[in-house]
């Protein structure tokens, strides 16, 4: 599936609840994780391929993969600060400020519950992924010089130019 980049409104809108959990469902998660993993990256929202539901997949190893619809961020703890990129800013990284310890809860593929804790990158990938599908990019909340120096780097990207897919 195309990767949706900076500037596409897509990224922008907060999505929709996932309502359905079906087998259209179930092809989309797979085209999800296919993407992901051909892009690579560690995470992917549904609006970073042009679908609006609250729905993302991650797998950074280790075994720790799954896929989570209708996410809810919770206890949080602990700060870390380290590089993170997008898929959808492709090419740059800069230093984010996290959570150290995230738990999200919602539903897997089927509709059943689910709640998984994480440190480190998994709990960056949850709040990442979930900032993704309430329409915010990692990118706005950086500290002010880093967001500066990403907005610029954005400019000036080739990607930047180009026509958004869709």
């Amino acid at each position: 599936m195309p990767i949706r980049i900076w500037g596409d409104p897509v990224l922008r809108t907060p999505c929709d609840p996932v309502t359905k959990f079906d087998g259209e469902l179930q092809r989309l998660v797979d085209d999800m994780f296919e993407t992901m993993y051909d892009a690579p990256g560690v995470g992917l929202a549904a609006n970073q391929v042009g679908v609006s539901l609250r729905l993302f997949v991650y797998d950074v190893g280790d075994g720790l993969k799954g896929v989570v619809a209708n996410p809810v961020l919770e206890q949080f703890e602990g700060e870390q600060v380290g590089e993170e990129g997008c898929l959808s800013v492709p090419g740059l990284a800069y230093d984010r400020r996290r959570a150290m310890y995230a738990t999200v809860s919602g539903a897997d593929v089927h509709g059943e519950p689910v709640r998984v804790a994480g440190e480190g990158l998994l709990a960056r990938c949850f709040q990442h992924e979930t900032d993704h599908i309430n329409g915010e990019i990692y990118v706005d909340k950086l500290d002010r010089g880093e967001r500066k120096s990403a907005l610029k780097a954005i400019r000036e990207a080739d990607w930047a130019r180009e026509p958004s897919v869709g």
